[in-house]
């Protein structure tokens, strides 16, 4: 072969190898920035991939925790609706707020009233029965009675004693308590109902001096004070003992007491006699036998000699007598309250007023002639329920035969004979005056309101307490078949204390107009039961 072709053929050779090499190097290149490419993609893919599966997790997460809510949401609307209310309990303190401060030694020990039955605890003060008597008929008088005897189912305060082995037992502060600092501690926290905390220390005082007098147990010219409280013993200071008989329950207290399920059965072992608050002495079996055994005289022809009264003693009798003004009138325009009026009382034959309800004992002895003569009055003004048992006169009476001497001069005044008035027992509530009358008026929207005589019955068991369905409320008014027109206008002007007594305004007070209207129209419709 020549050089040429050598040379040509060695030129081509070196030249396809560059050119291989070339190529191969081109193709590696490519390669490399392929796979590269690739890479990049495959670590793009896997970023998204982590990106989704974290995104995955997450709603998942979130979406758990709003199904435990739902749940949680549901379990608390099912308890809400299985208990009848859907109003949120108040959510718990999980800490203090940072309000007000320490109380000190001082407030904590005018707080801490802790008085013992020796008197010891009971605050500084003084009160006499005077003032209390005036602390009594402004603030306790509407429901126990100007003198503590009681109206209607309130609780008597005084008399009783000598009952609490009957069976009927008058448990009164005369004749029941045993320490008189339970009557003060009790008086100053809790009363007069409504106004719980009102009577100051020295009110206190006189109000509990006035009750111990009401009981007989001083005289009208007591002072009661922190300084004699230790020294005054009450009636009934050794009635209390502990009764530590096996048949008593007393051994019960000294054993752990049983807590659940206690008694297969349930028996009812005895039932009240009379159920309200005190007992009621009016009930009557025999009244010939009370009068039997009464301190009755033999009908008398009247001893006083009215042209012969001593001014001076009748004088003395007026005053006295301001005892007795709450329940009866005398002289002119006197009539009936919760005593009959009193005009020509002394000489006149007793139960004779008419239009007054008597009681038993009283309608007997006048079928049998009594007369209120002046041996008759003076027993009976001392102690009205001695001389004649069962009597309606609340009165505890008069221990002074002076008072009672000067009392009988004052009525023998207003004895010469004449007609009794004879008053109905019709309308006897103060509320059947029209408005007009009253000097009170309510608007006509207030009287075209239309009660619902249903919801007024459901209201009327407070009214029903001293308002009775018989009628025979001792001297409270009657209300039943009262005219719509009336009872509104009664109402509104006791919330408007535009009337006085206390308790109606306070029962006034708490009643809406639509509640006064739905009382009125139960009223209106109700009939007396006899």
């Amino acid at each position: 072969m020549s050089k040429s072709l050598n040379l040509v053929l060695s030129l081509l050779s070196g030249t396809a190898i560059v050119l291989s090499g070339a190529f191969v190097v081109a193709n590696w290149n490519y390669g490399q920035s392929k796979i590269d490419i690739l890479e990049d993609r495959l670590g793009d893919m896997e970023v998204h991939a982590q990106s989704s599966n974290l995104e995955i997790v997450a709603k998942t997460a979130r979406a758990n925790e709003l199904e435990e809510k739902v749940k949680a949401v549901q379990a608390k609307a099912l308890a809400l609706a299985s208990t009848g209310t859907f109003s949120e309990p108040a959510p718990d303190s999980d800490g203090i707020f940072g309000l007000g401060r320490s109380a000190i030694a001082e407030e904590i020990l005018a707080w801490d009233v802790n008085v013992l039955p020796d008197g010891r605890g009971l605050p500084k003060g003084r009160g006499d029965v005077m003032w209390g008597e005036e602390v009594f008929a402004e603030k306790c008088a509407s429901c126990h009675g100007d003198f503590a005897e009681g109206v209607d189912n309130w609780p008597v305060l005084a008399d009783g004693f000598d009952t609490l082995a009957d069976e009927d037992p008058v448990k009164t502060v005369g004749s029941y308590w045993p320490h008189l600092s339970t009557a003060w501690d009790y008086i100053h926290r809790s009363m007069p109902f409504g106004a719980a905390g009102t009577l100051t220390v020295d009110e206190t005082y006189a109000t509990v001096a006035y009750i111990l007098y009401s009981n007989y147990l001083v005289d009208d010219d007591f002072e009661l004070s922190h300084e004699n409280f230790s020294d005054f013993e009450m009636y009934n200071k050794d009635g209390f003992i502990i009764d530590d008989r096996a048949k008593t329950e007393y051994s019960m207290w000294r054993i752990k007491p049983c807590m659940e399920n206690c008694k297969s059965d349930v028996k009812i072992t005895m039932r009240a006699s009379v159920l309200d608050v005190t007992p009621d002495e009016e009930v009557v079996e025999n009244s010939l036998e009370i009068i039997e055994n009464s301190s009755l005289s033999s009908p008398t022809i009247l001893t006083t000699d009215t042209d012969r009264i001593d001014p001076i003693l009748v004088a003395k009798g007026e005053k006295v007598f301001k005892k007795c003004t709450t329940c009866h009138q005398v002289g002119d325009g006197a009539k009936n309250r919760n005593g009959p009026h009193l005009n020509a009382v002394v000489g006149r034959p007793m139960g004779n007023v008419d239009g007054f309800k008597y009681s038993k004992s009283l309608l007997a002895a006048a079928q049998d002639g009594a007369i209120w003569s002046v041996e008759n009055l003076d027993p009976y003004l001392e102690n009205p329920k001695k001389f004649m048992p069962k009597t309606k006169m609340s009165f505890s009476g008069l221990r002074k035969a002076d008072d009672r001497k000067s009392v009988i001069a004052y009525l023998a005044q207003f004895s010469e004979p004449e007609k009794t008035q004879k008053l109905s027992t019709e309308n006897t509530i103060d509320a059947t005056e029209t408005s007009s009358s009253l000097g009170f008026t309510v608007s006509s929207d207030i009287l075209s309101l239309q009660g619902d005589s249903e919801y007024g019955e459901y209201l009327a068991s407070e009214c029903l307490t001293c308002h009775q369905l018989s009628g025979s409320g001792d001297g409270i008014p009657i209300i039943h078949g009262l005219s719509k027109k009336k009872f509104v206008t009664a109402l509104h002007a006791y919330r408007a204390k535009y009337r006085d007594n206390s308790v109606m305004q306070l029962v006034a007070g708490r009643l809406t107009d639509q509640e006064i209207a739905a009382l009125a129209a139960y009223f209106e419709e109700l009939e007396i039961k006899k």
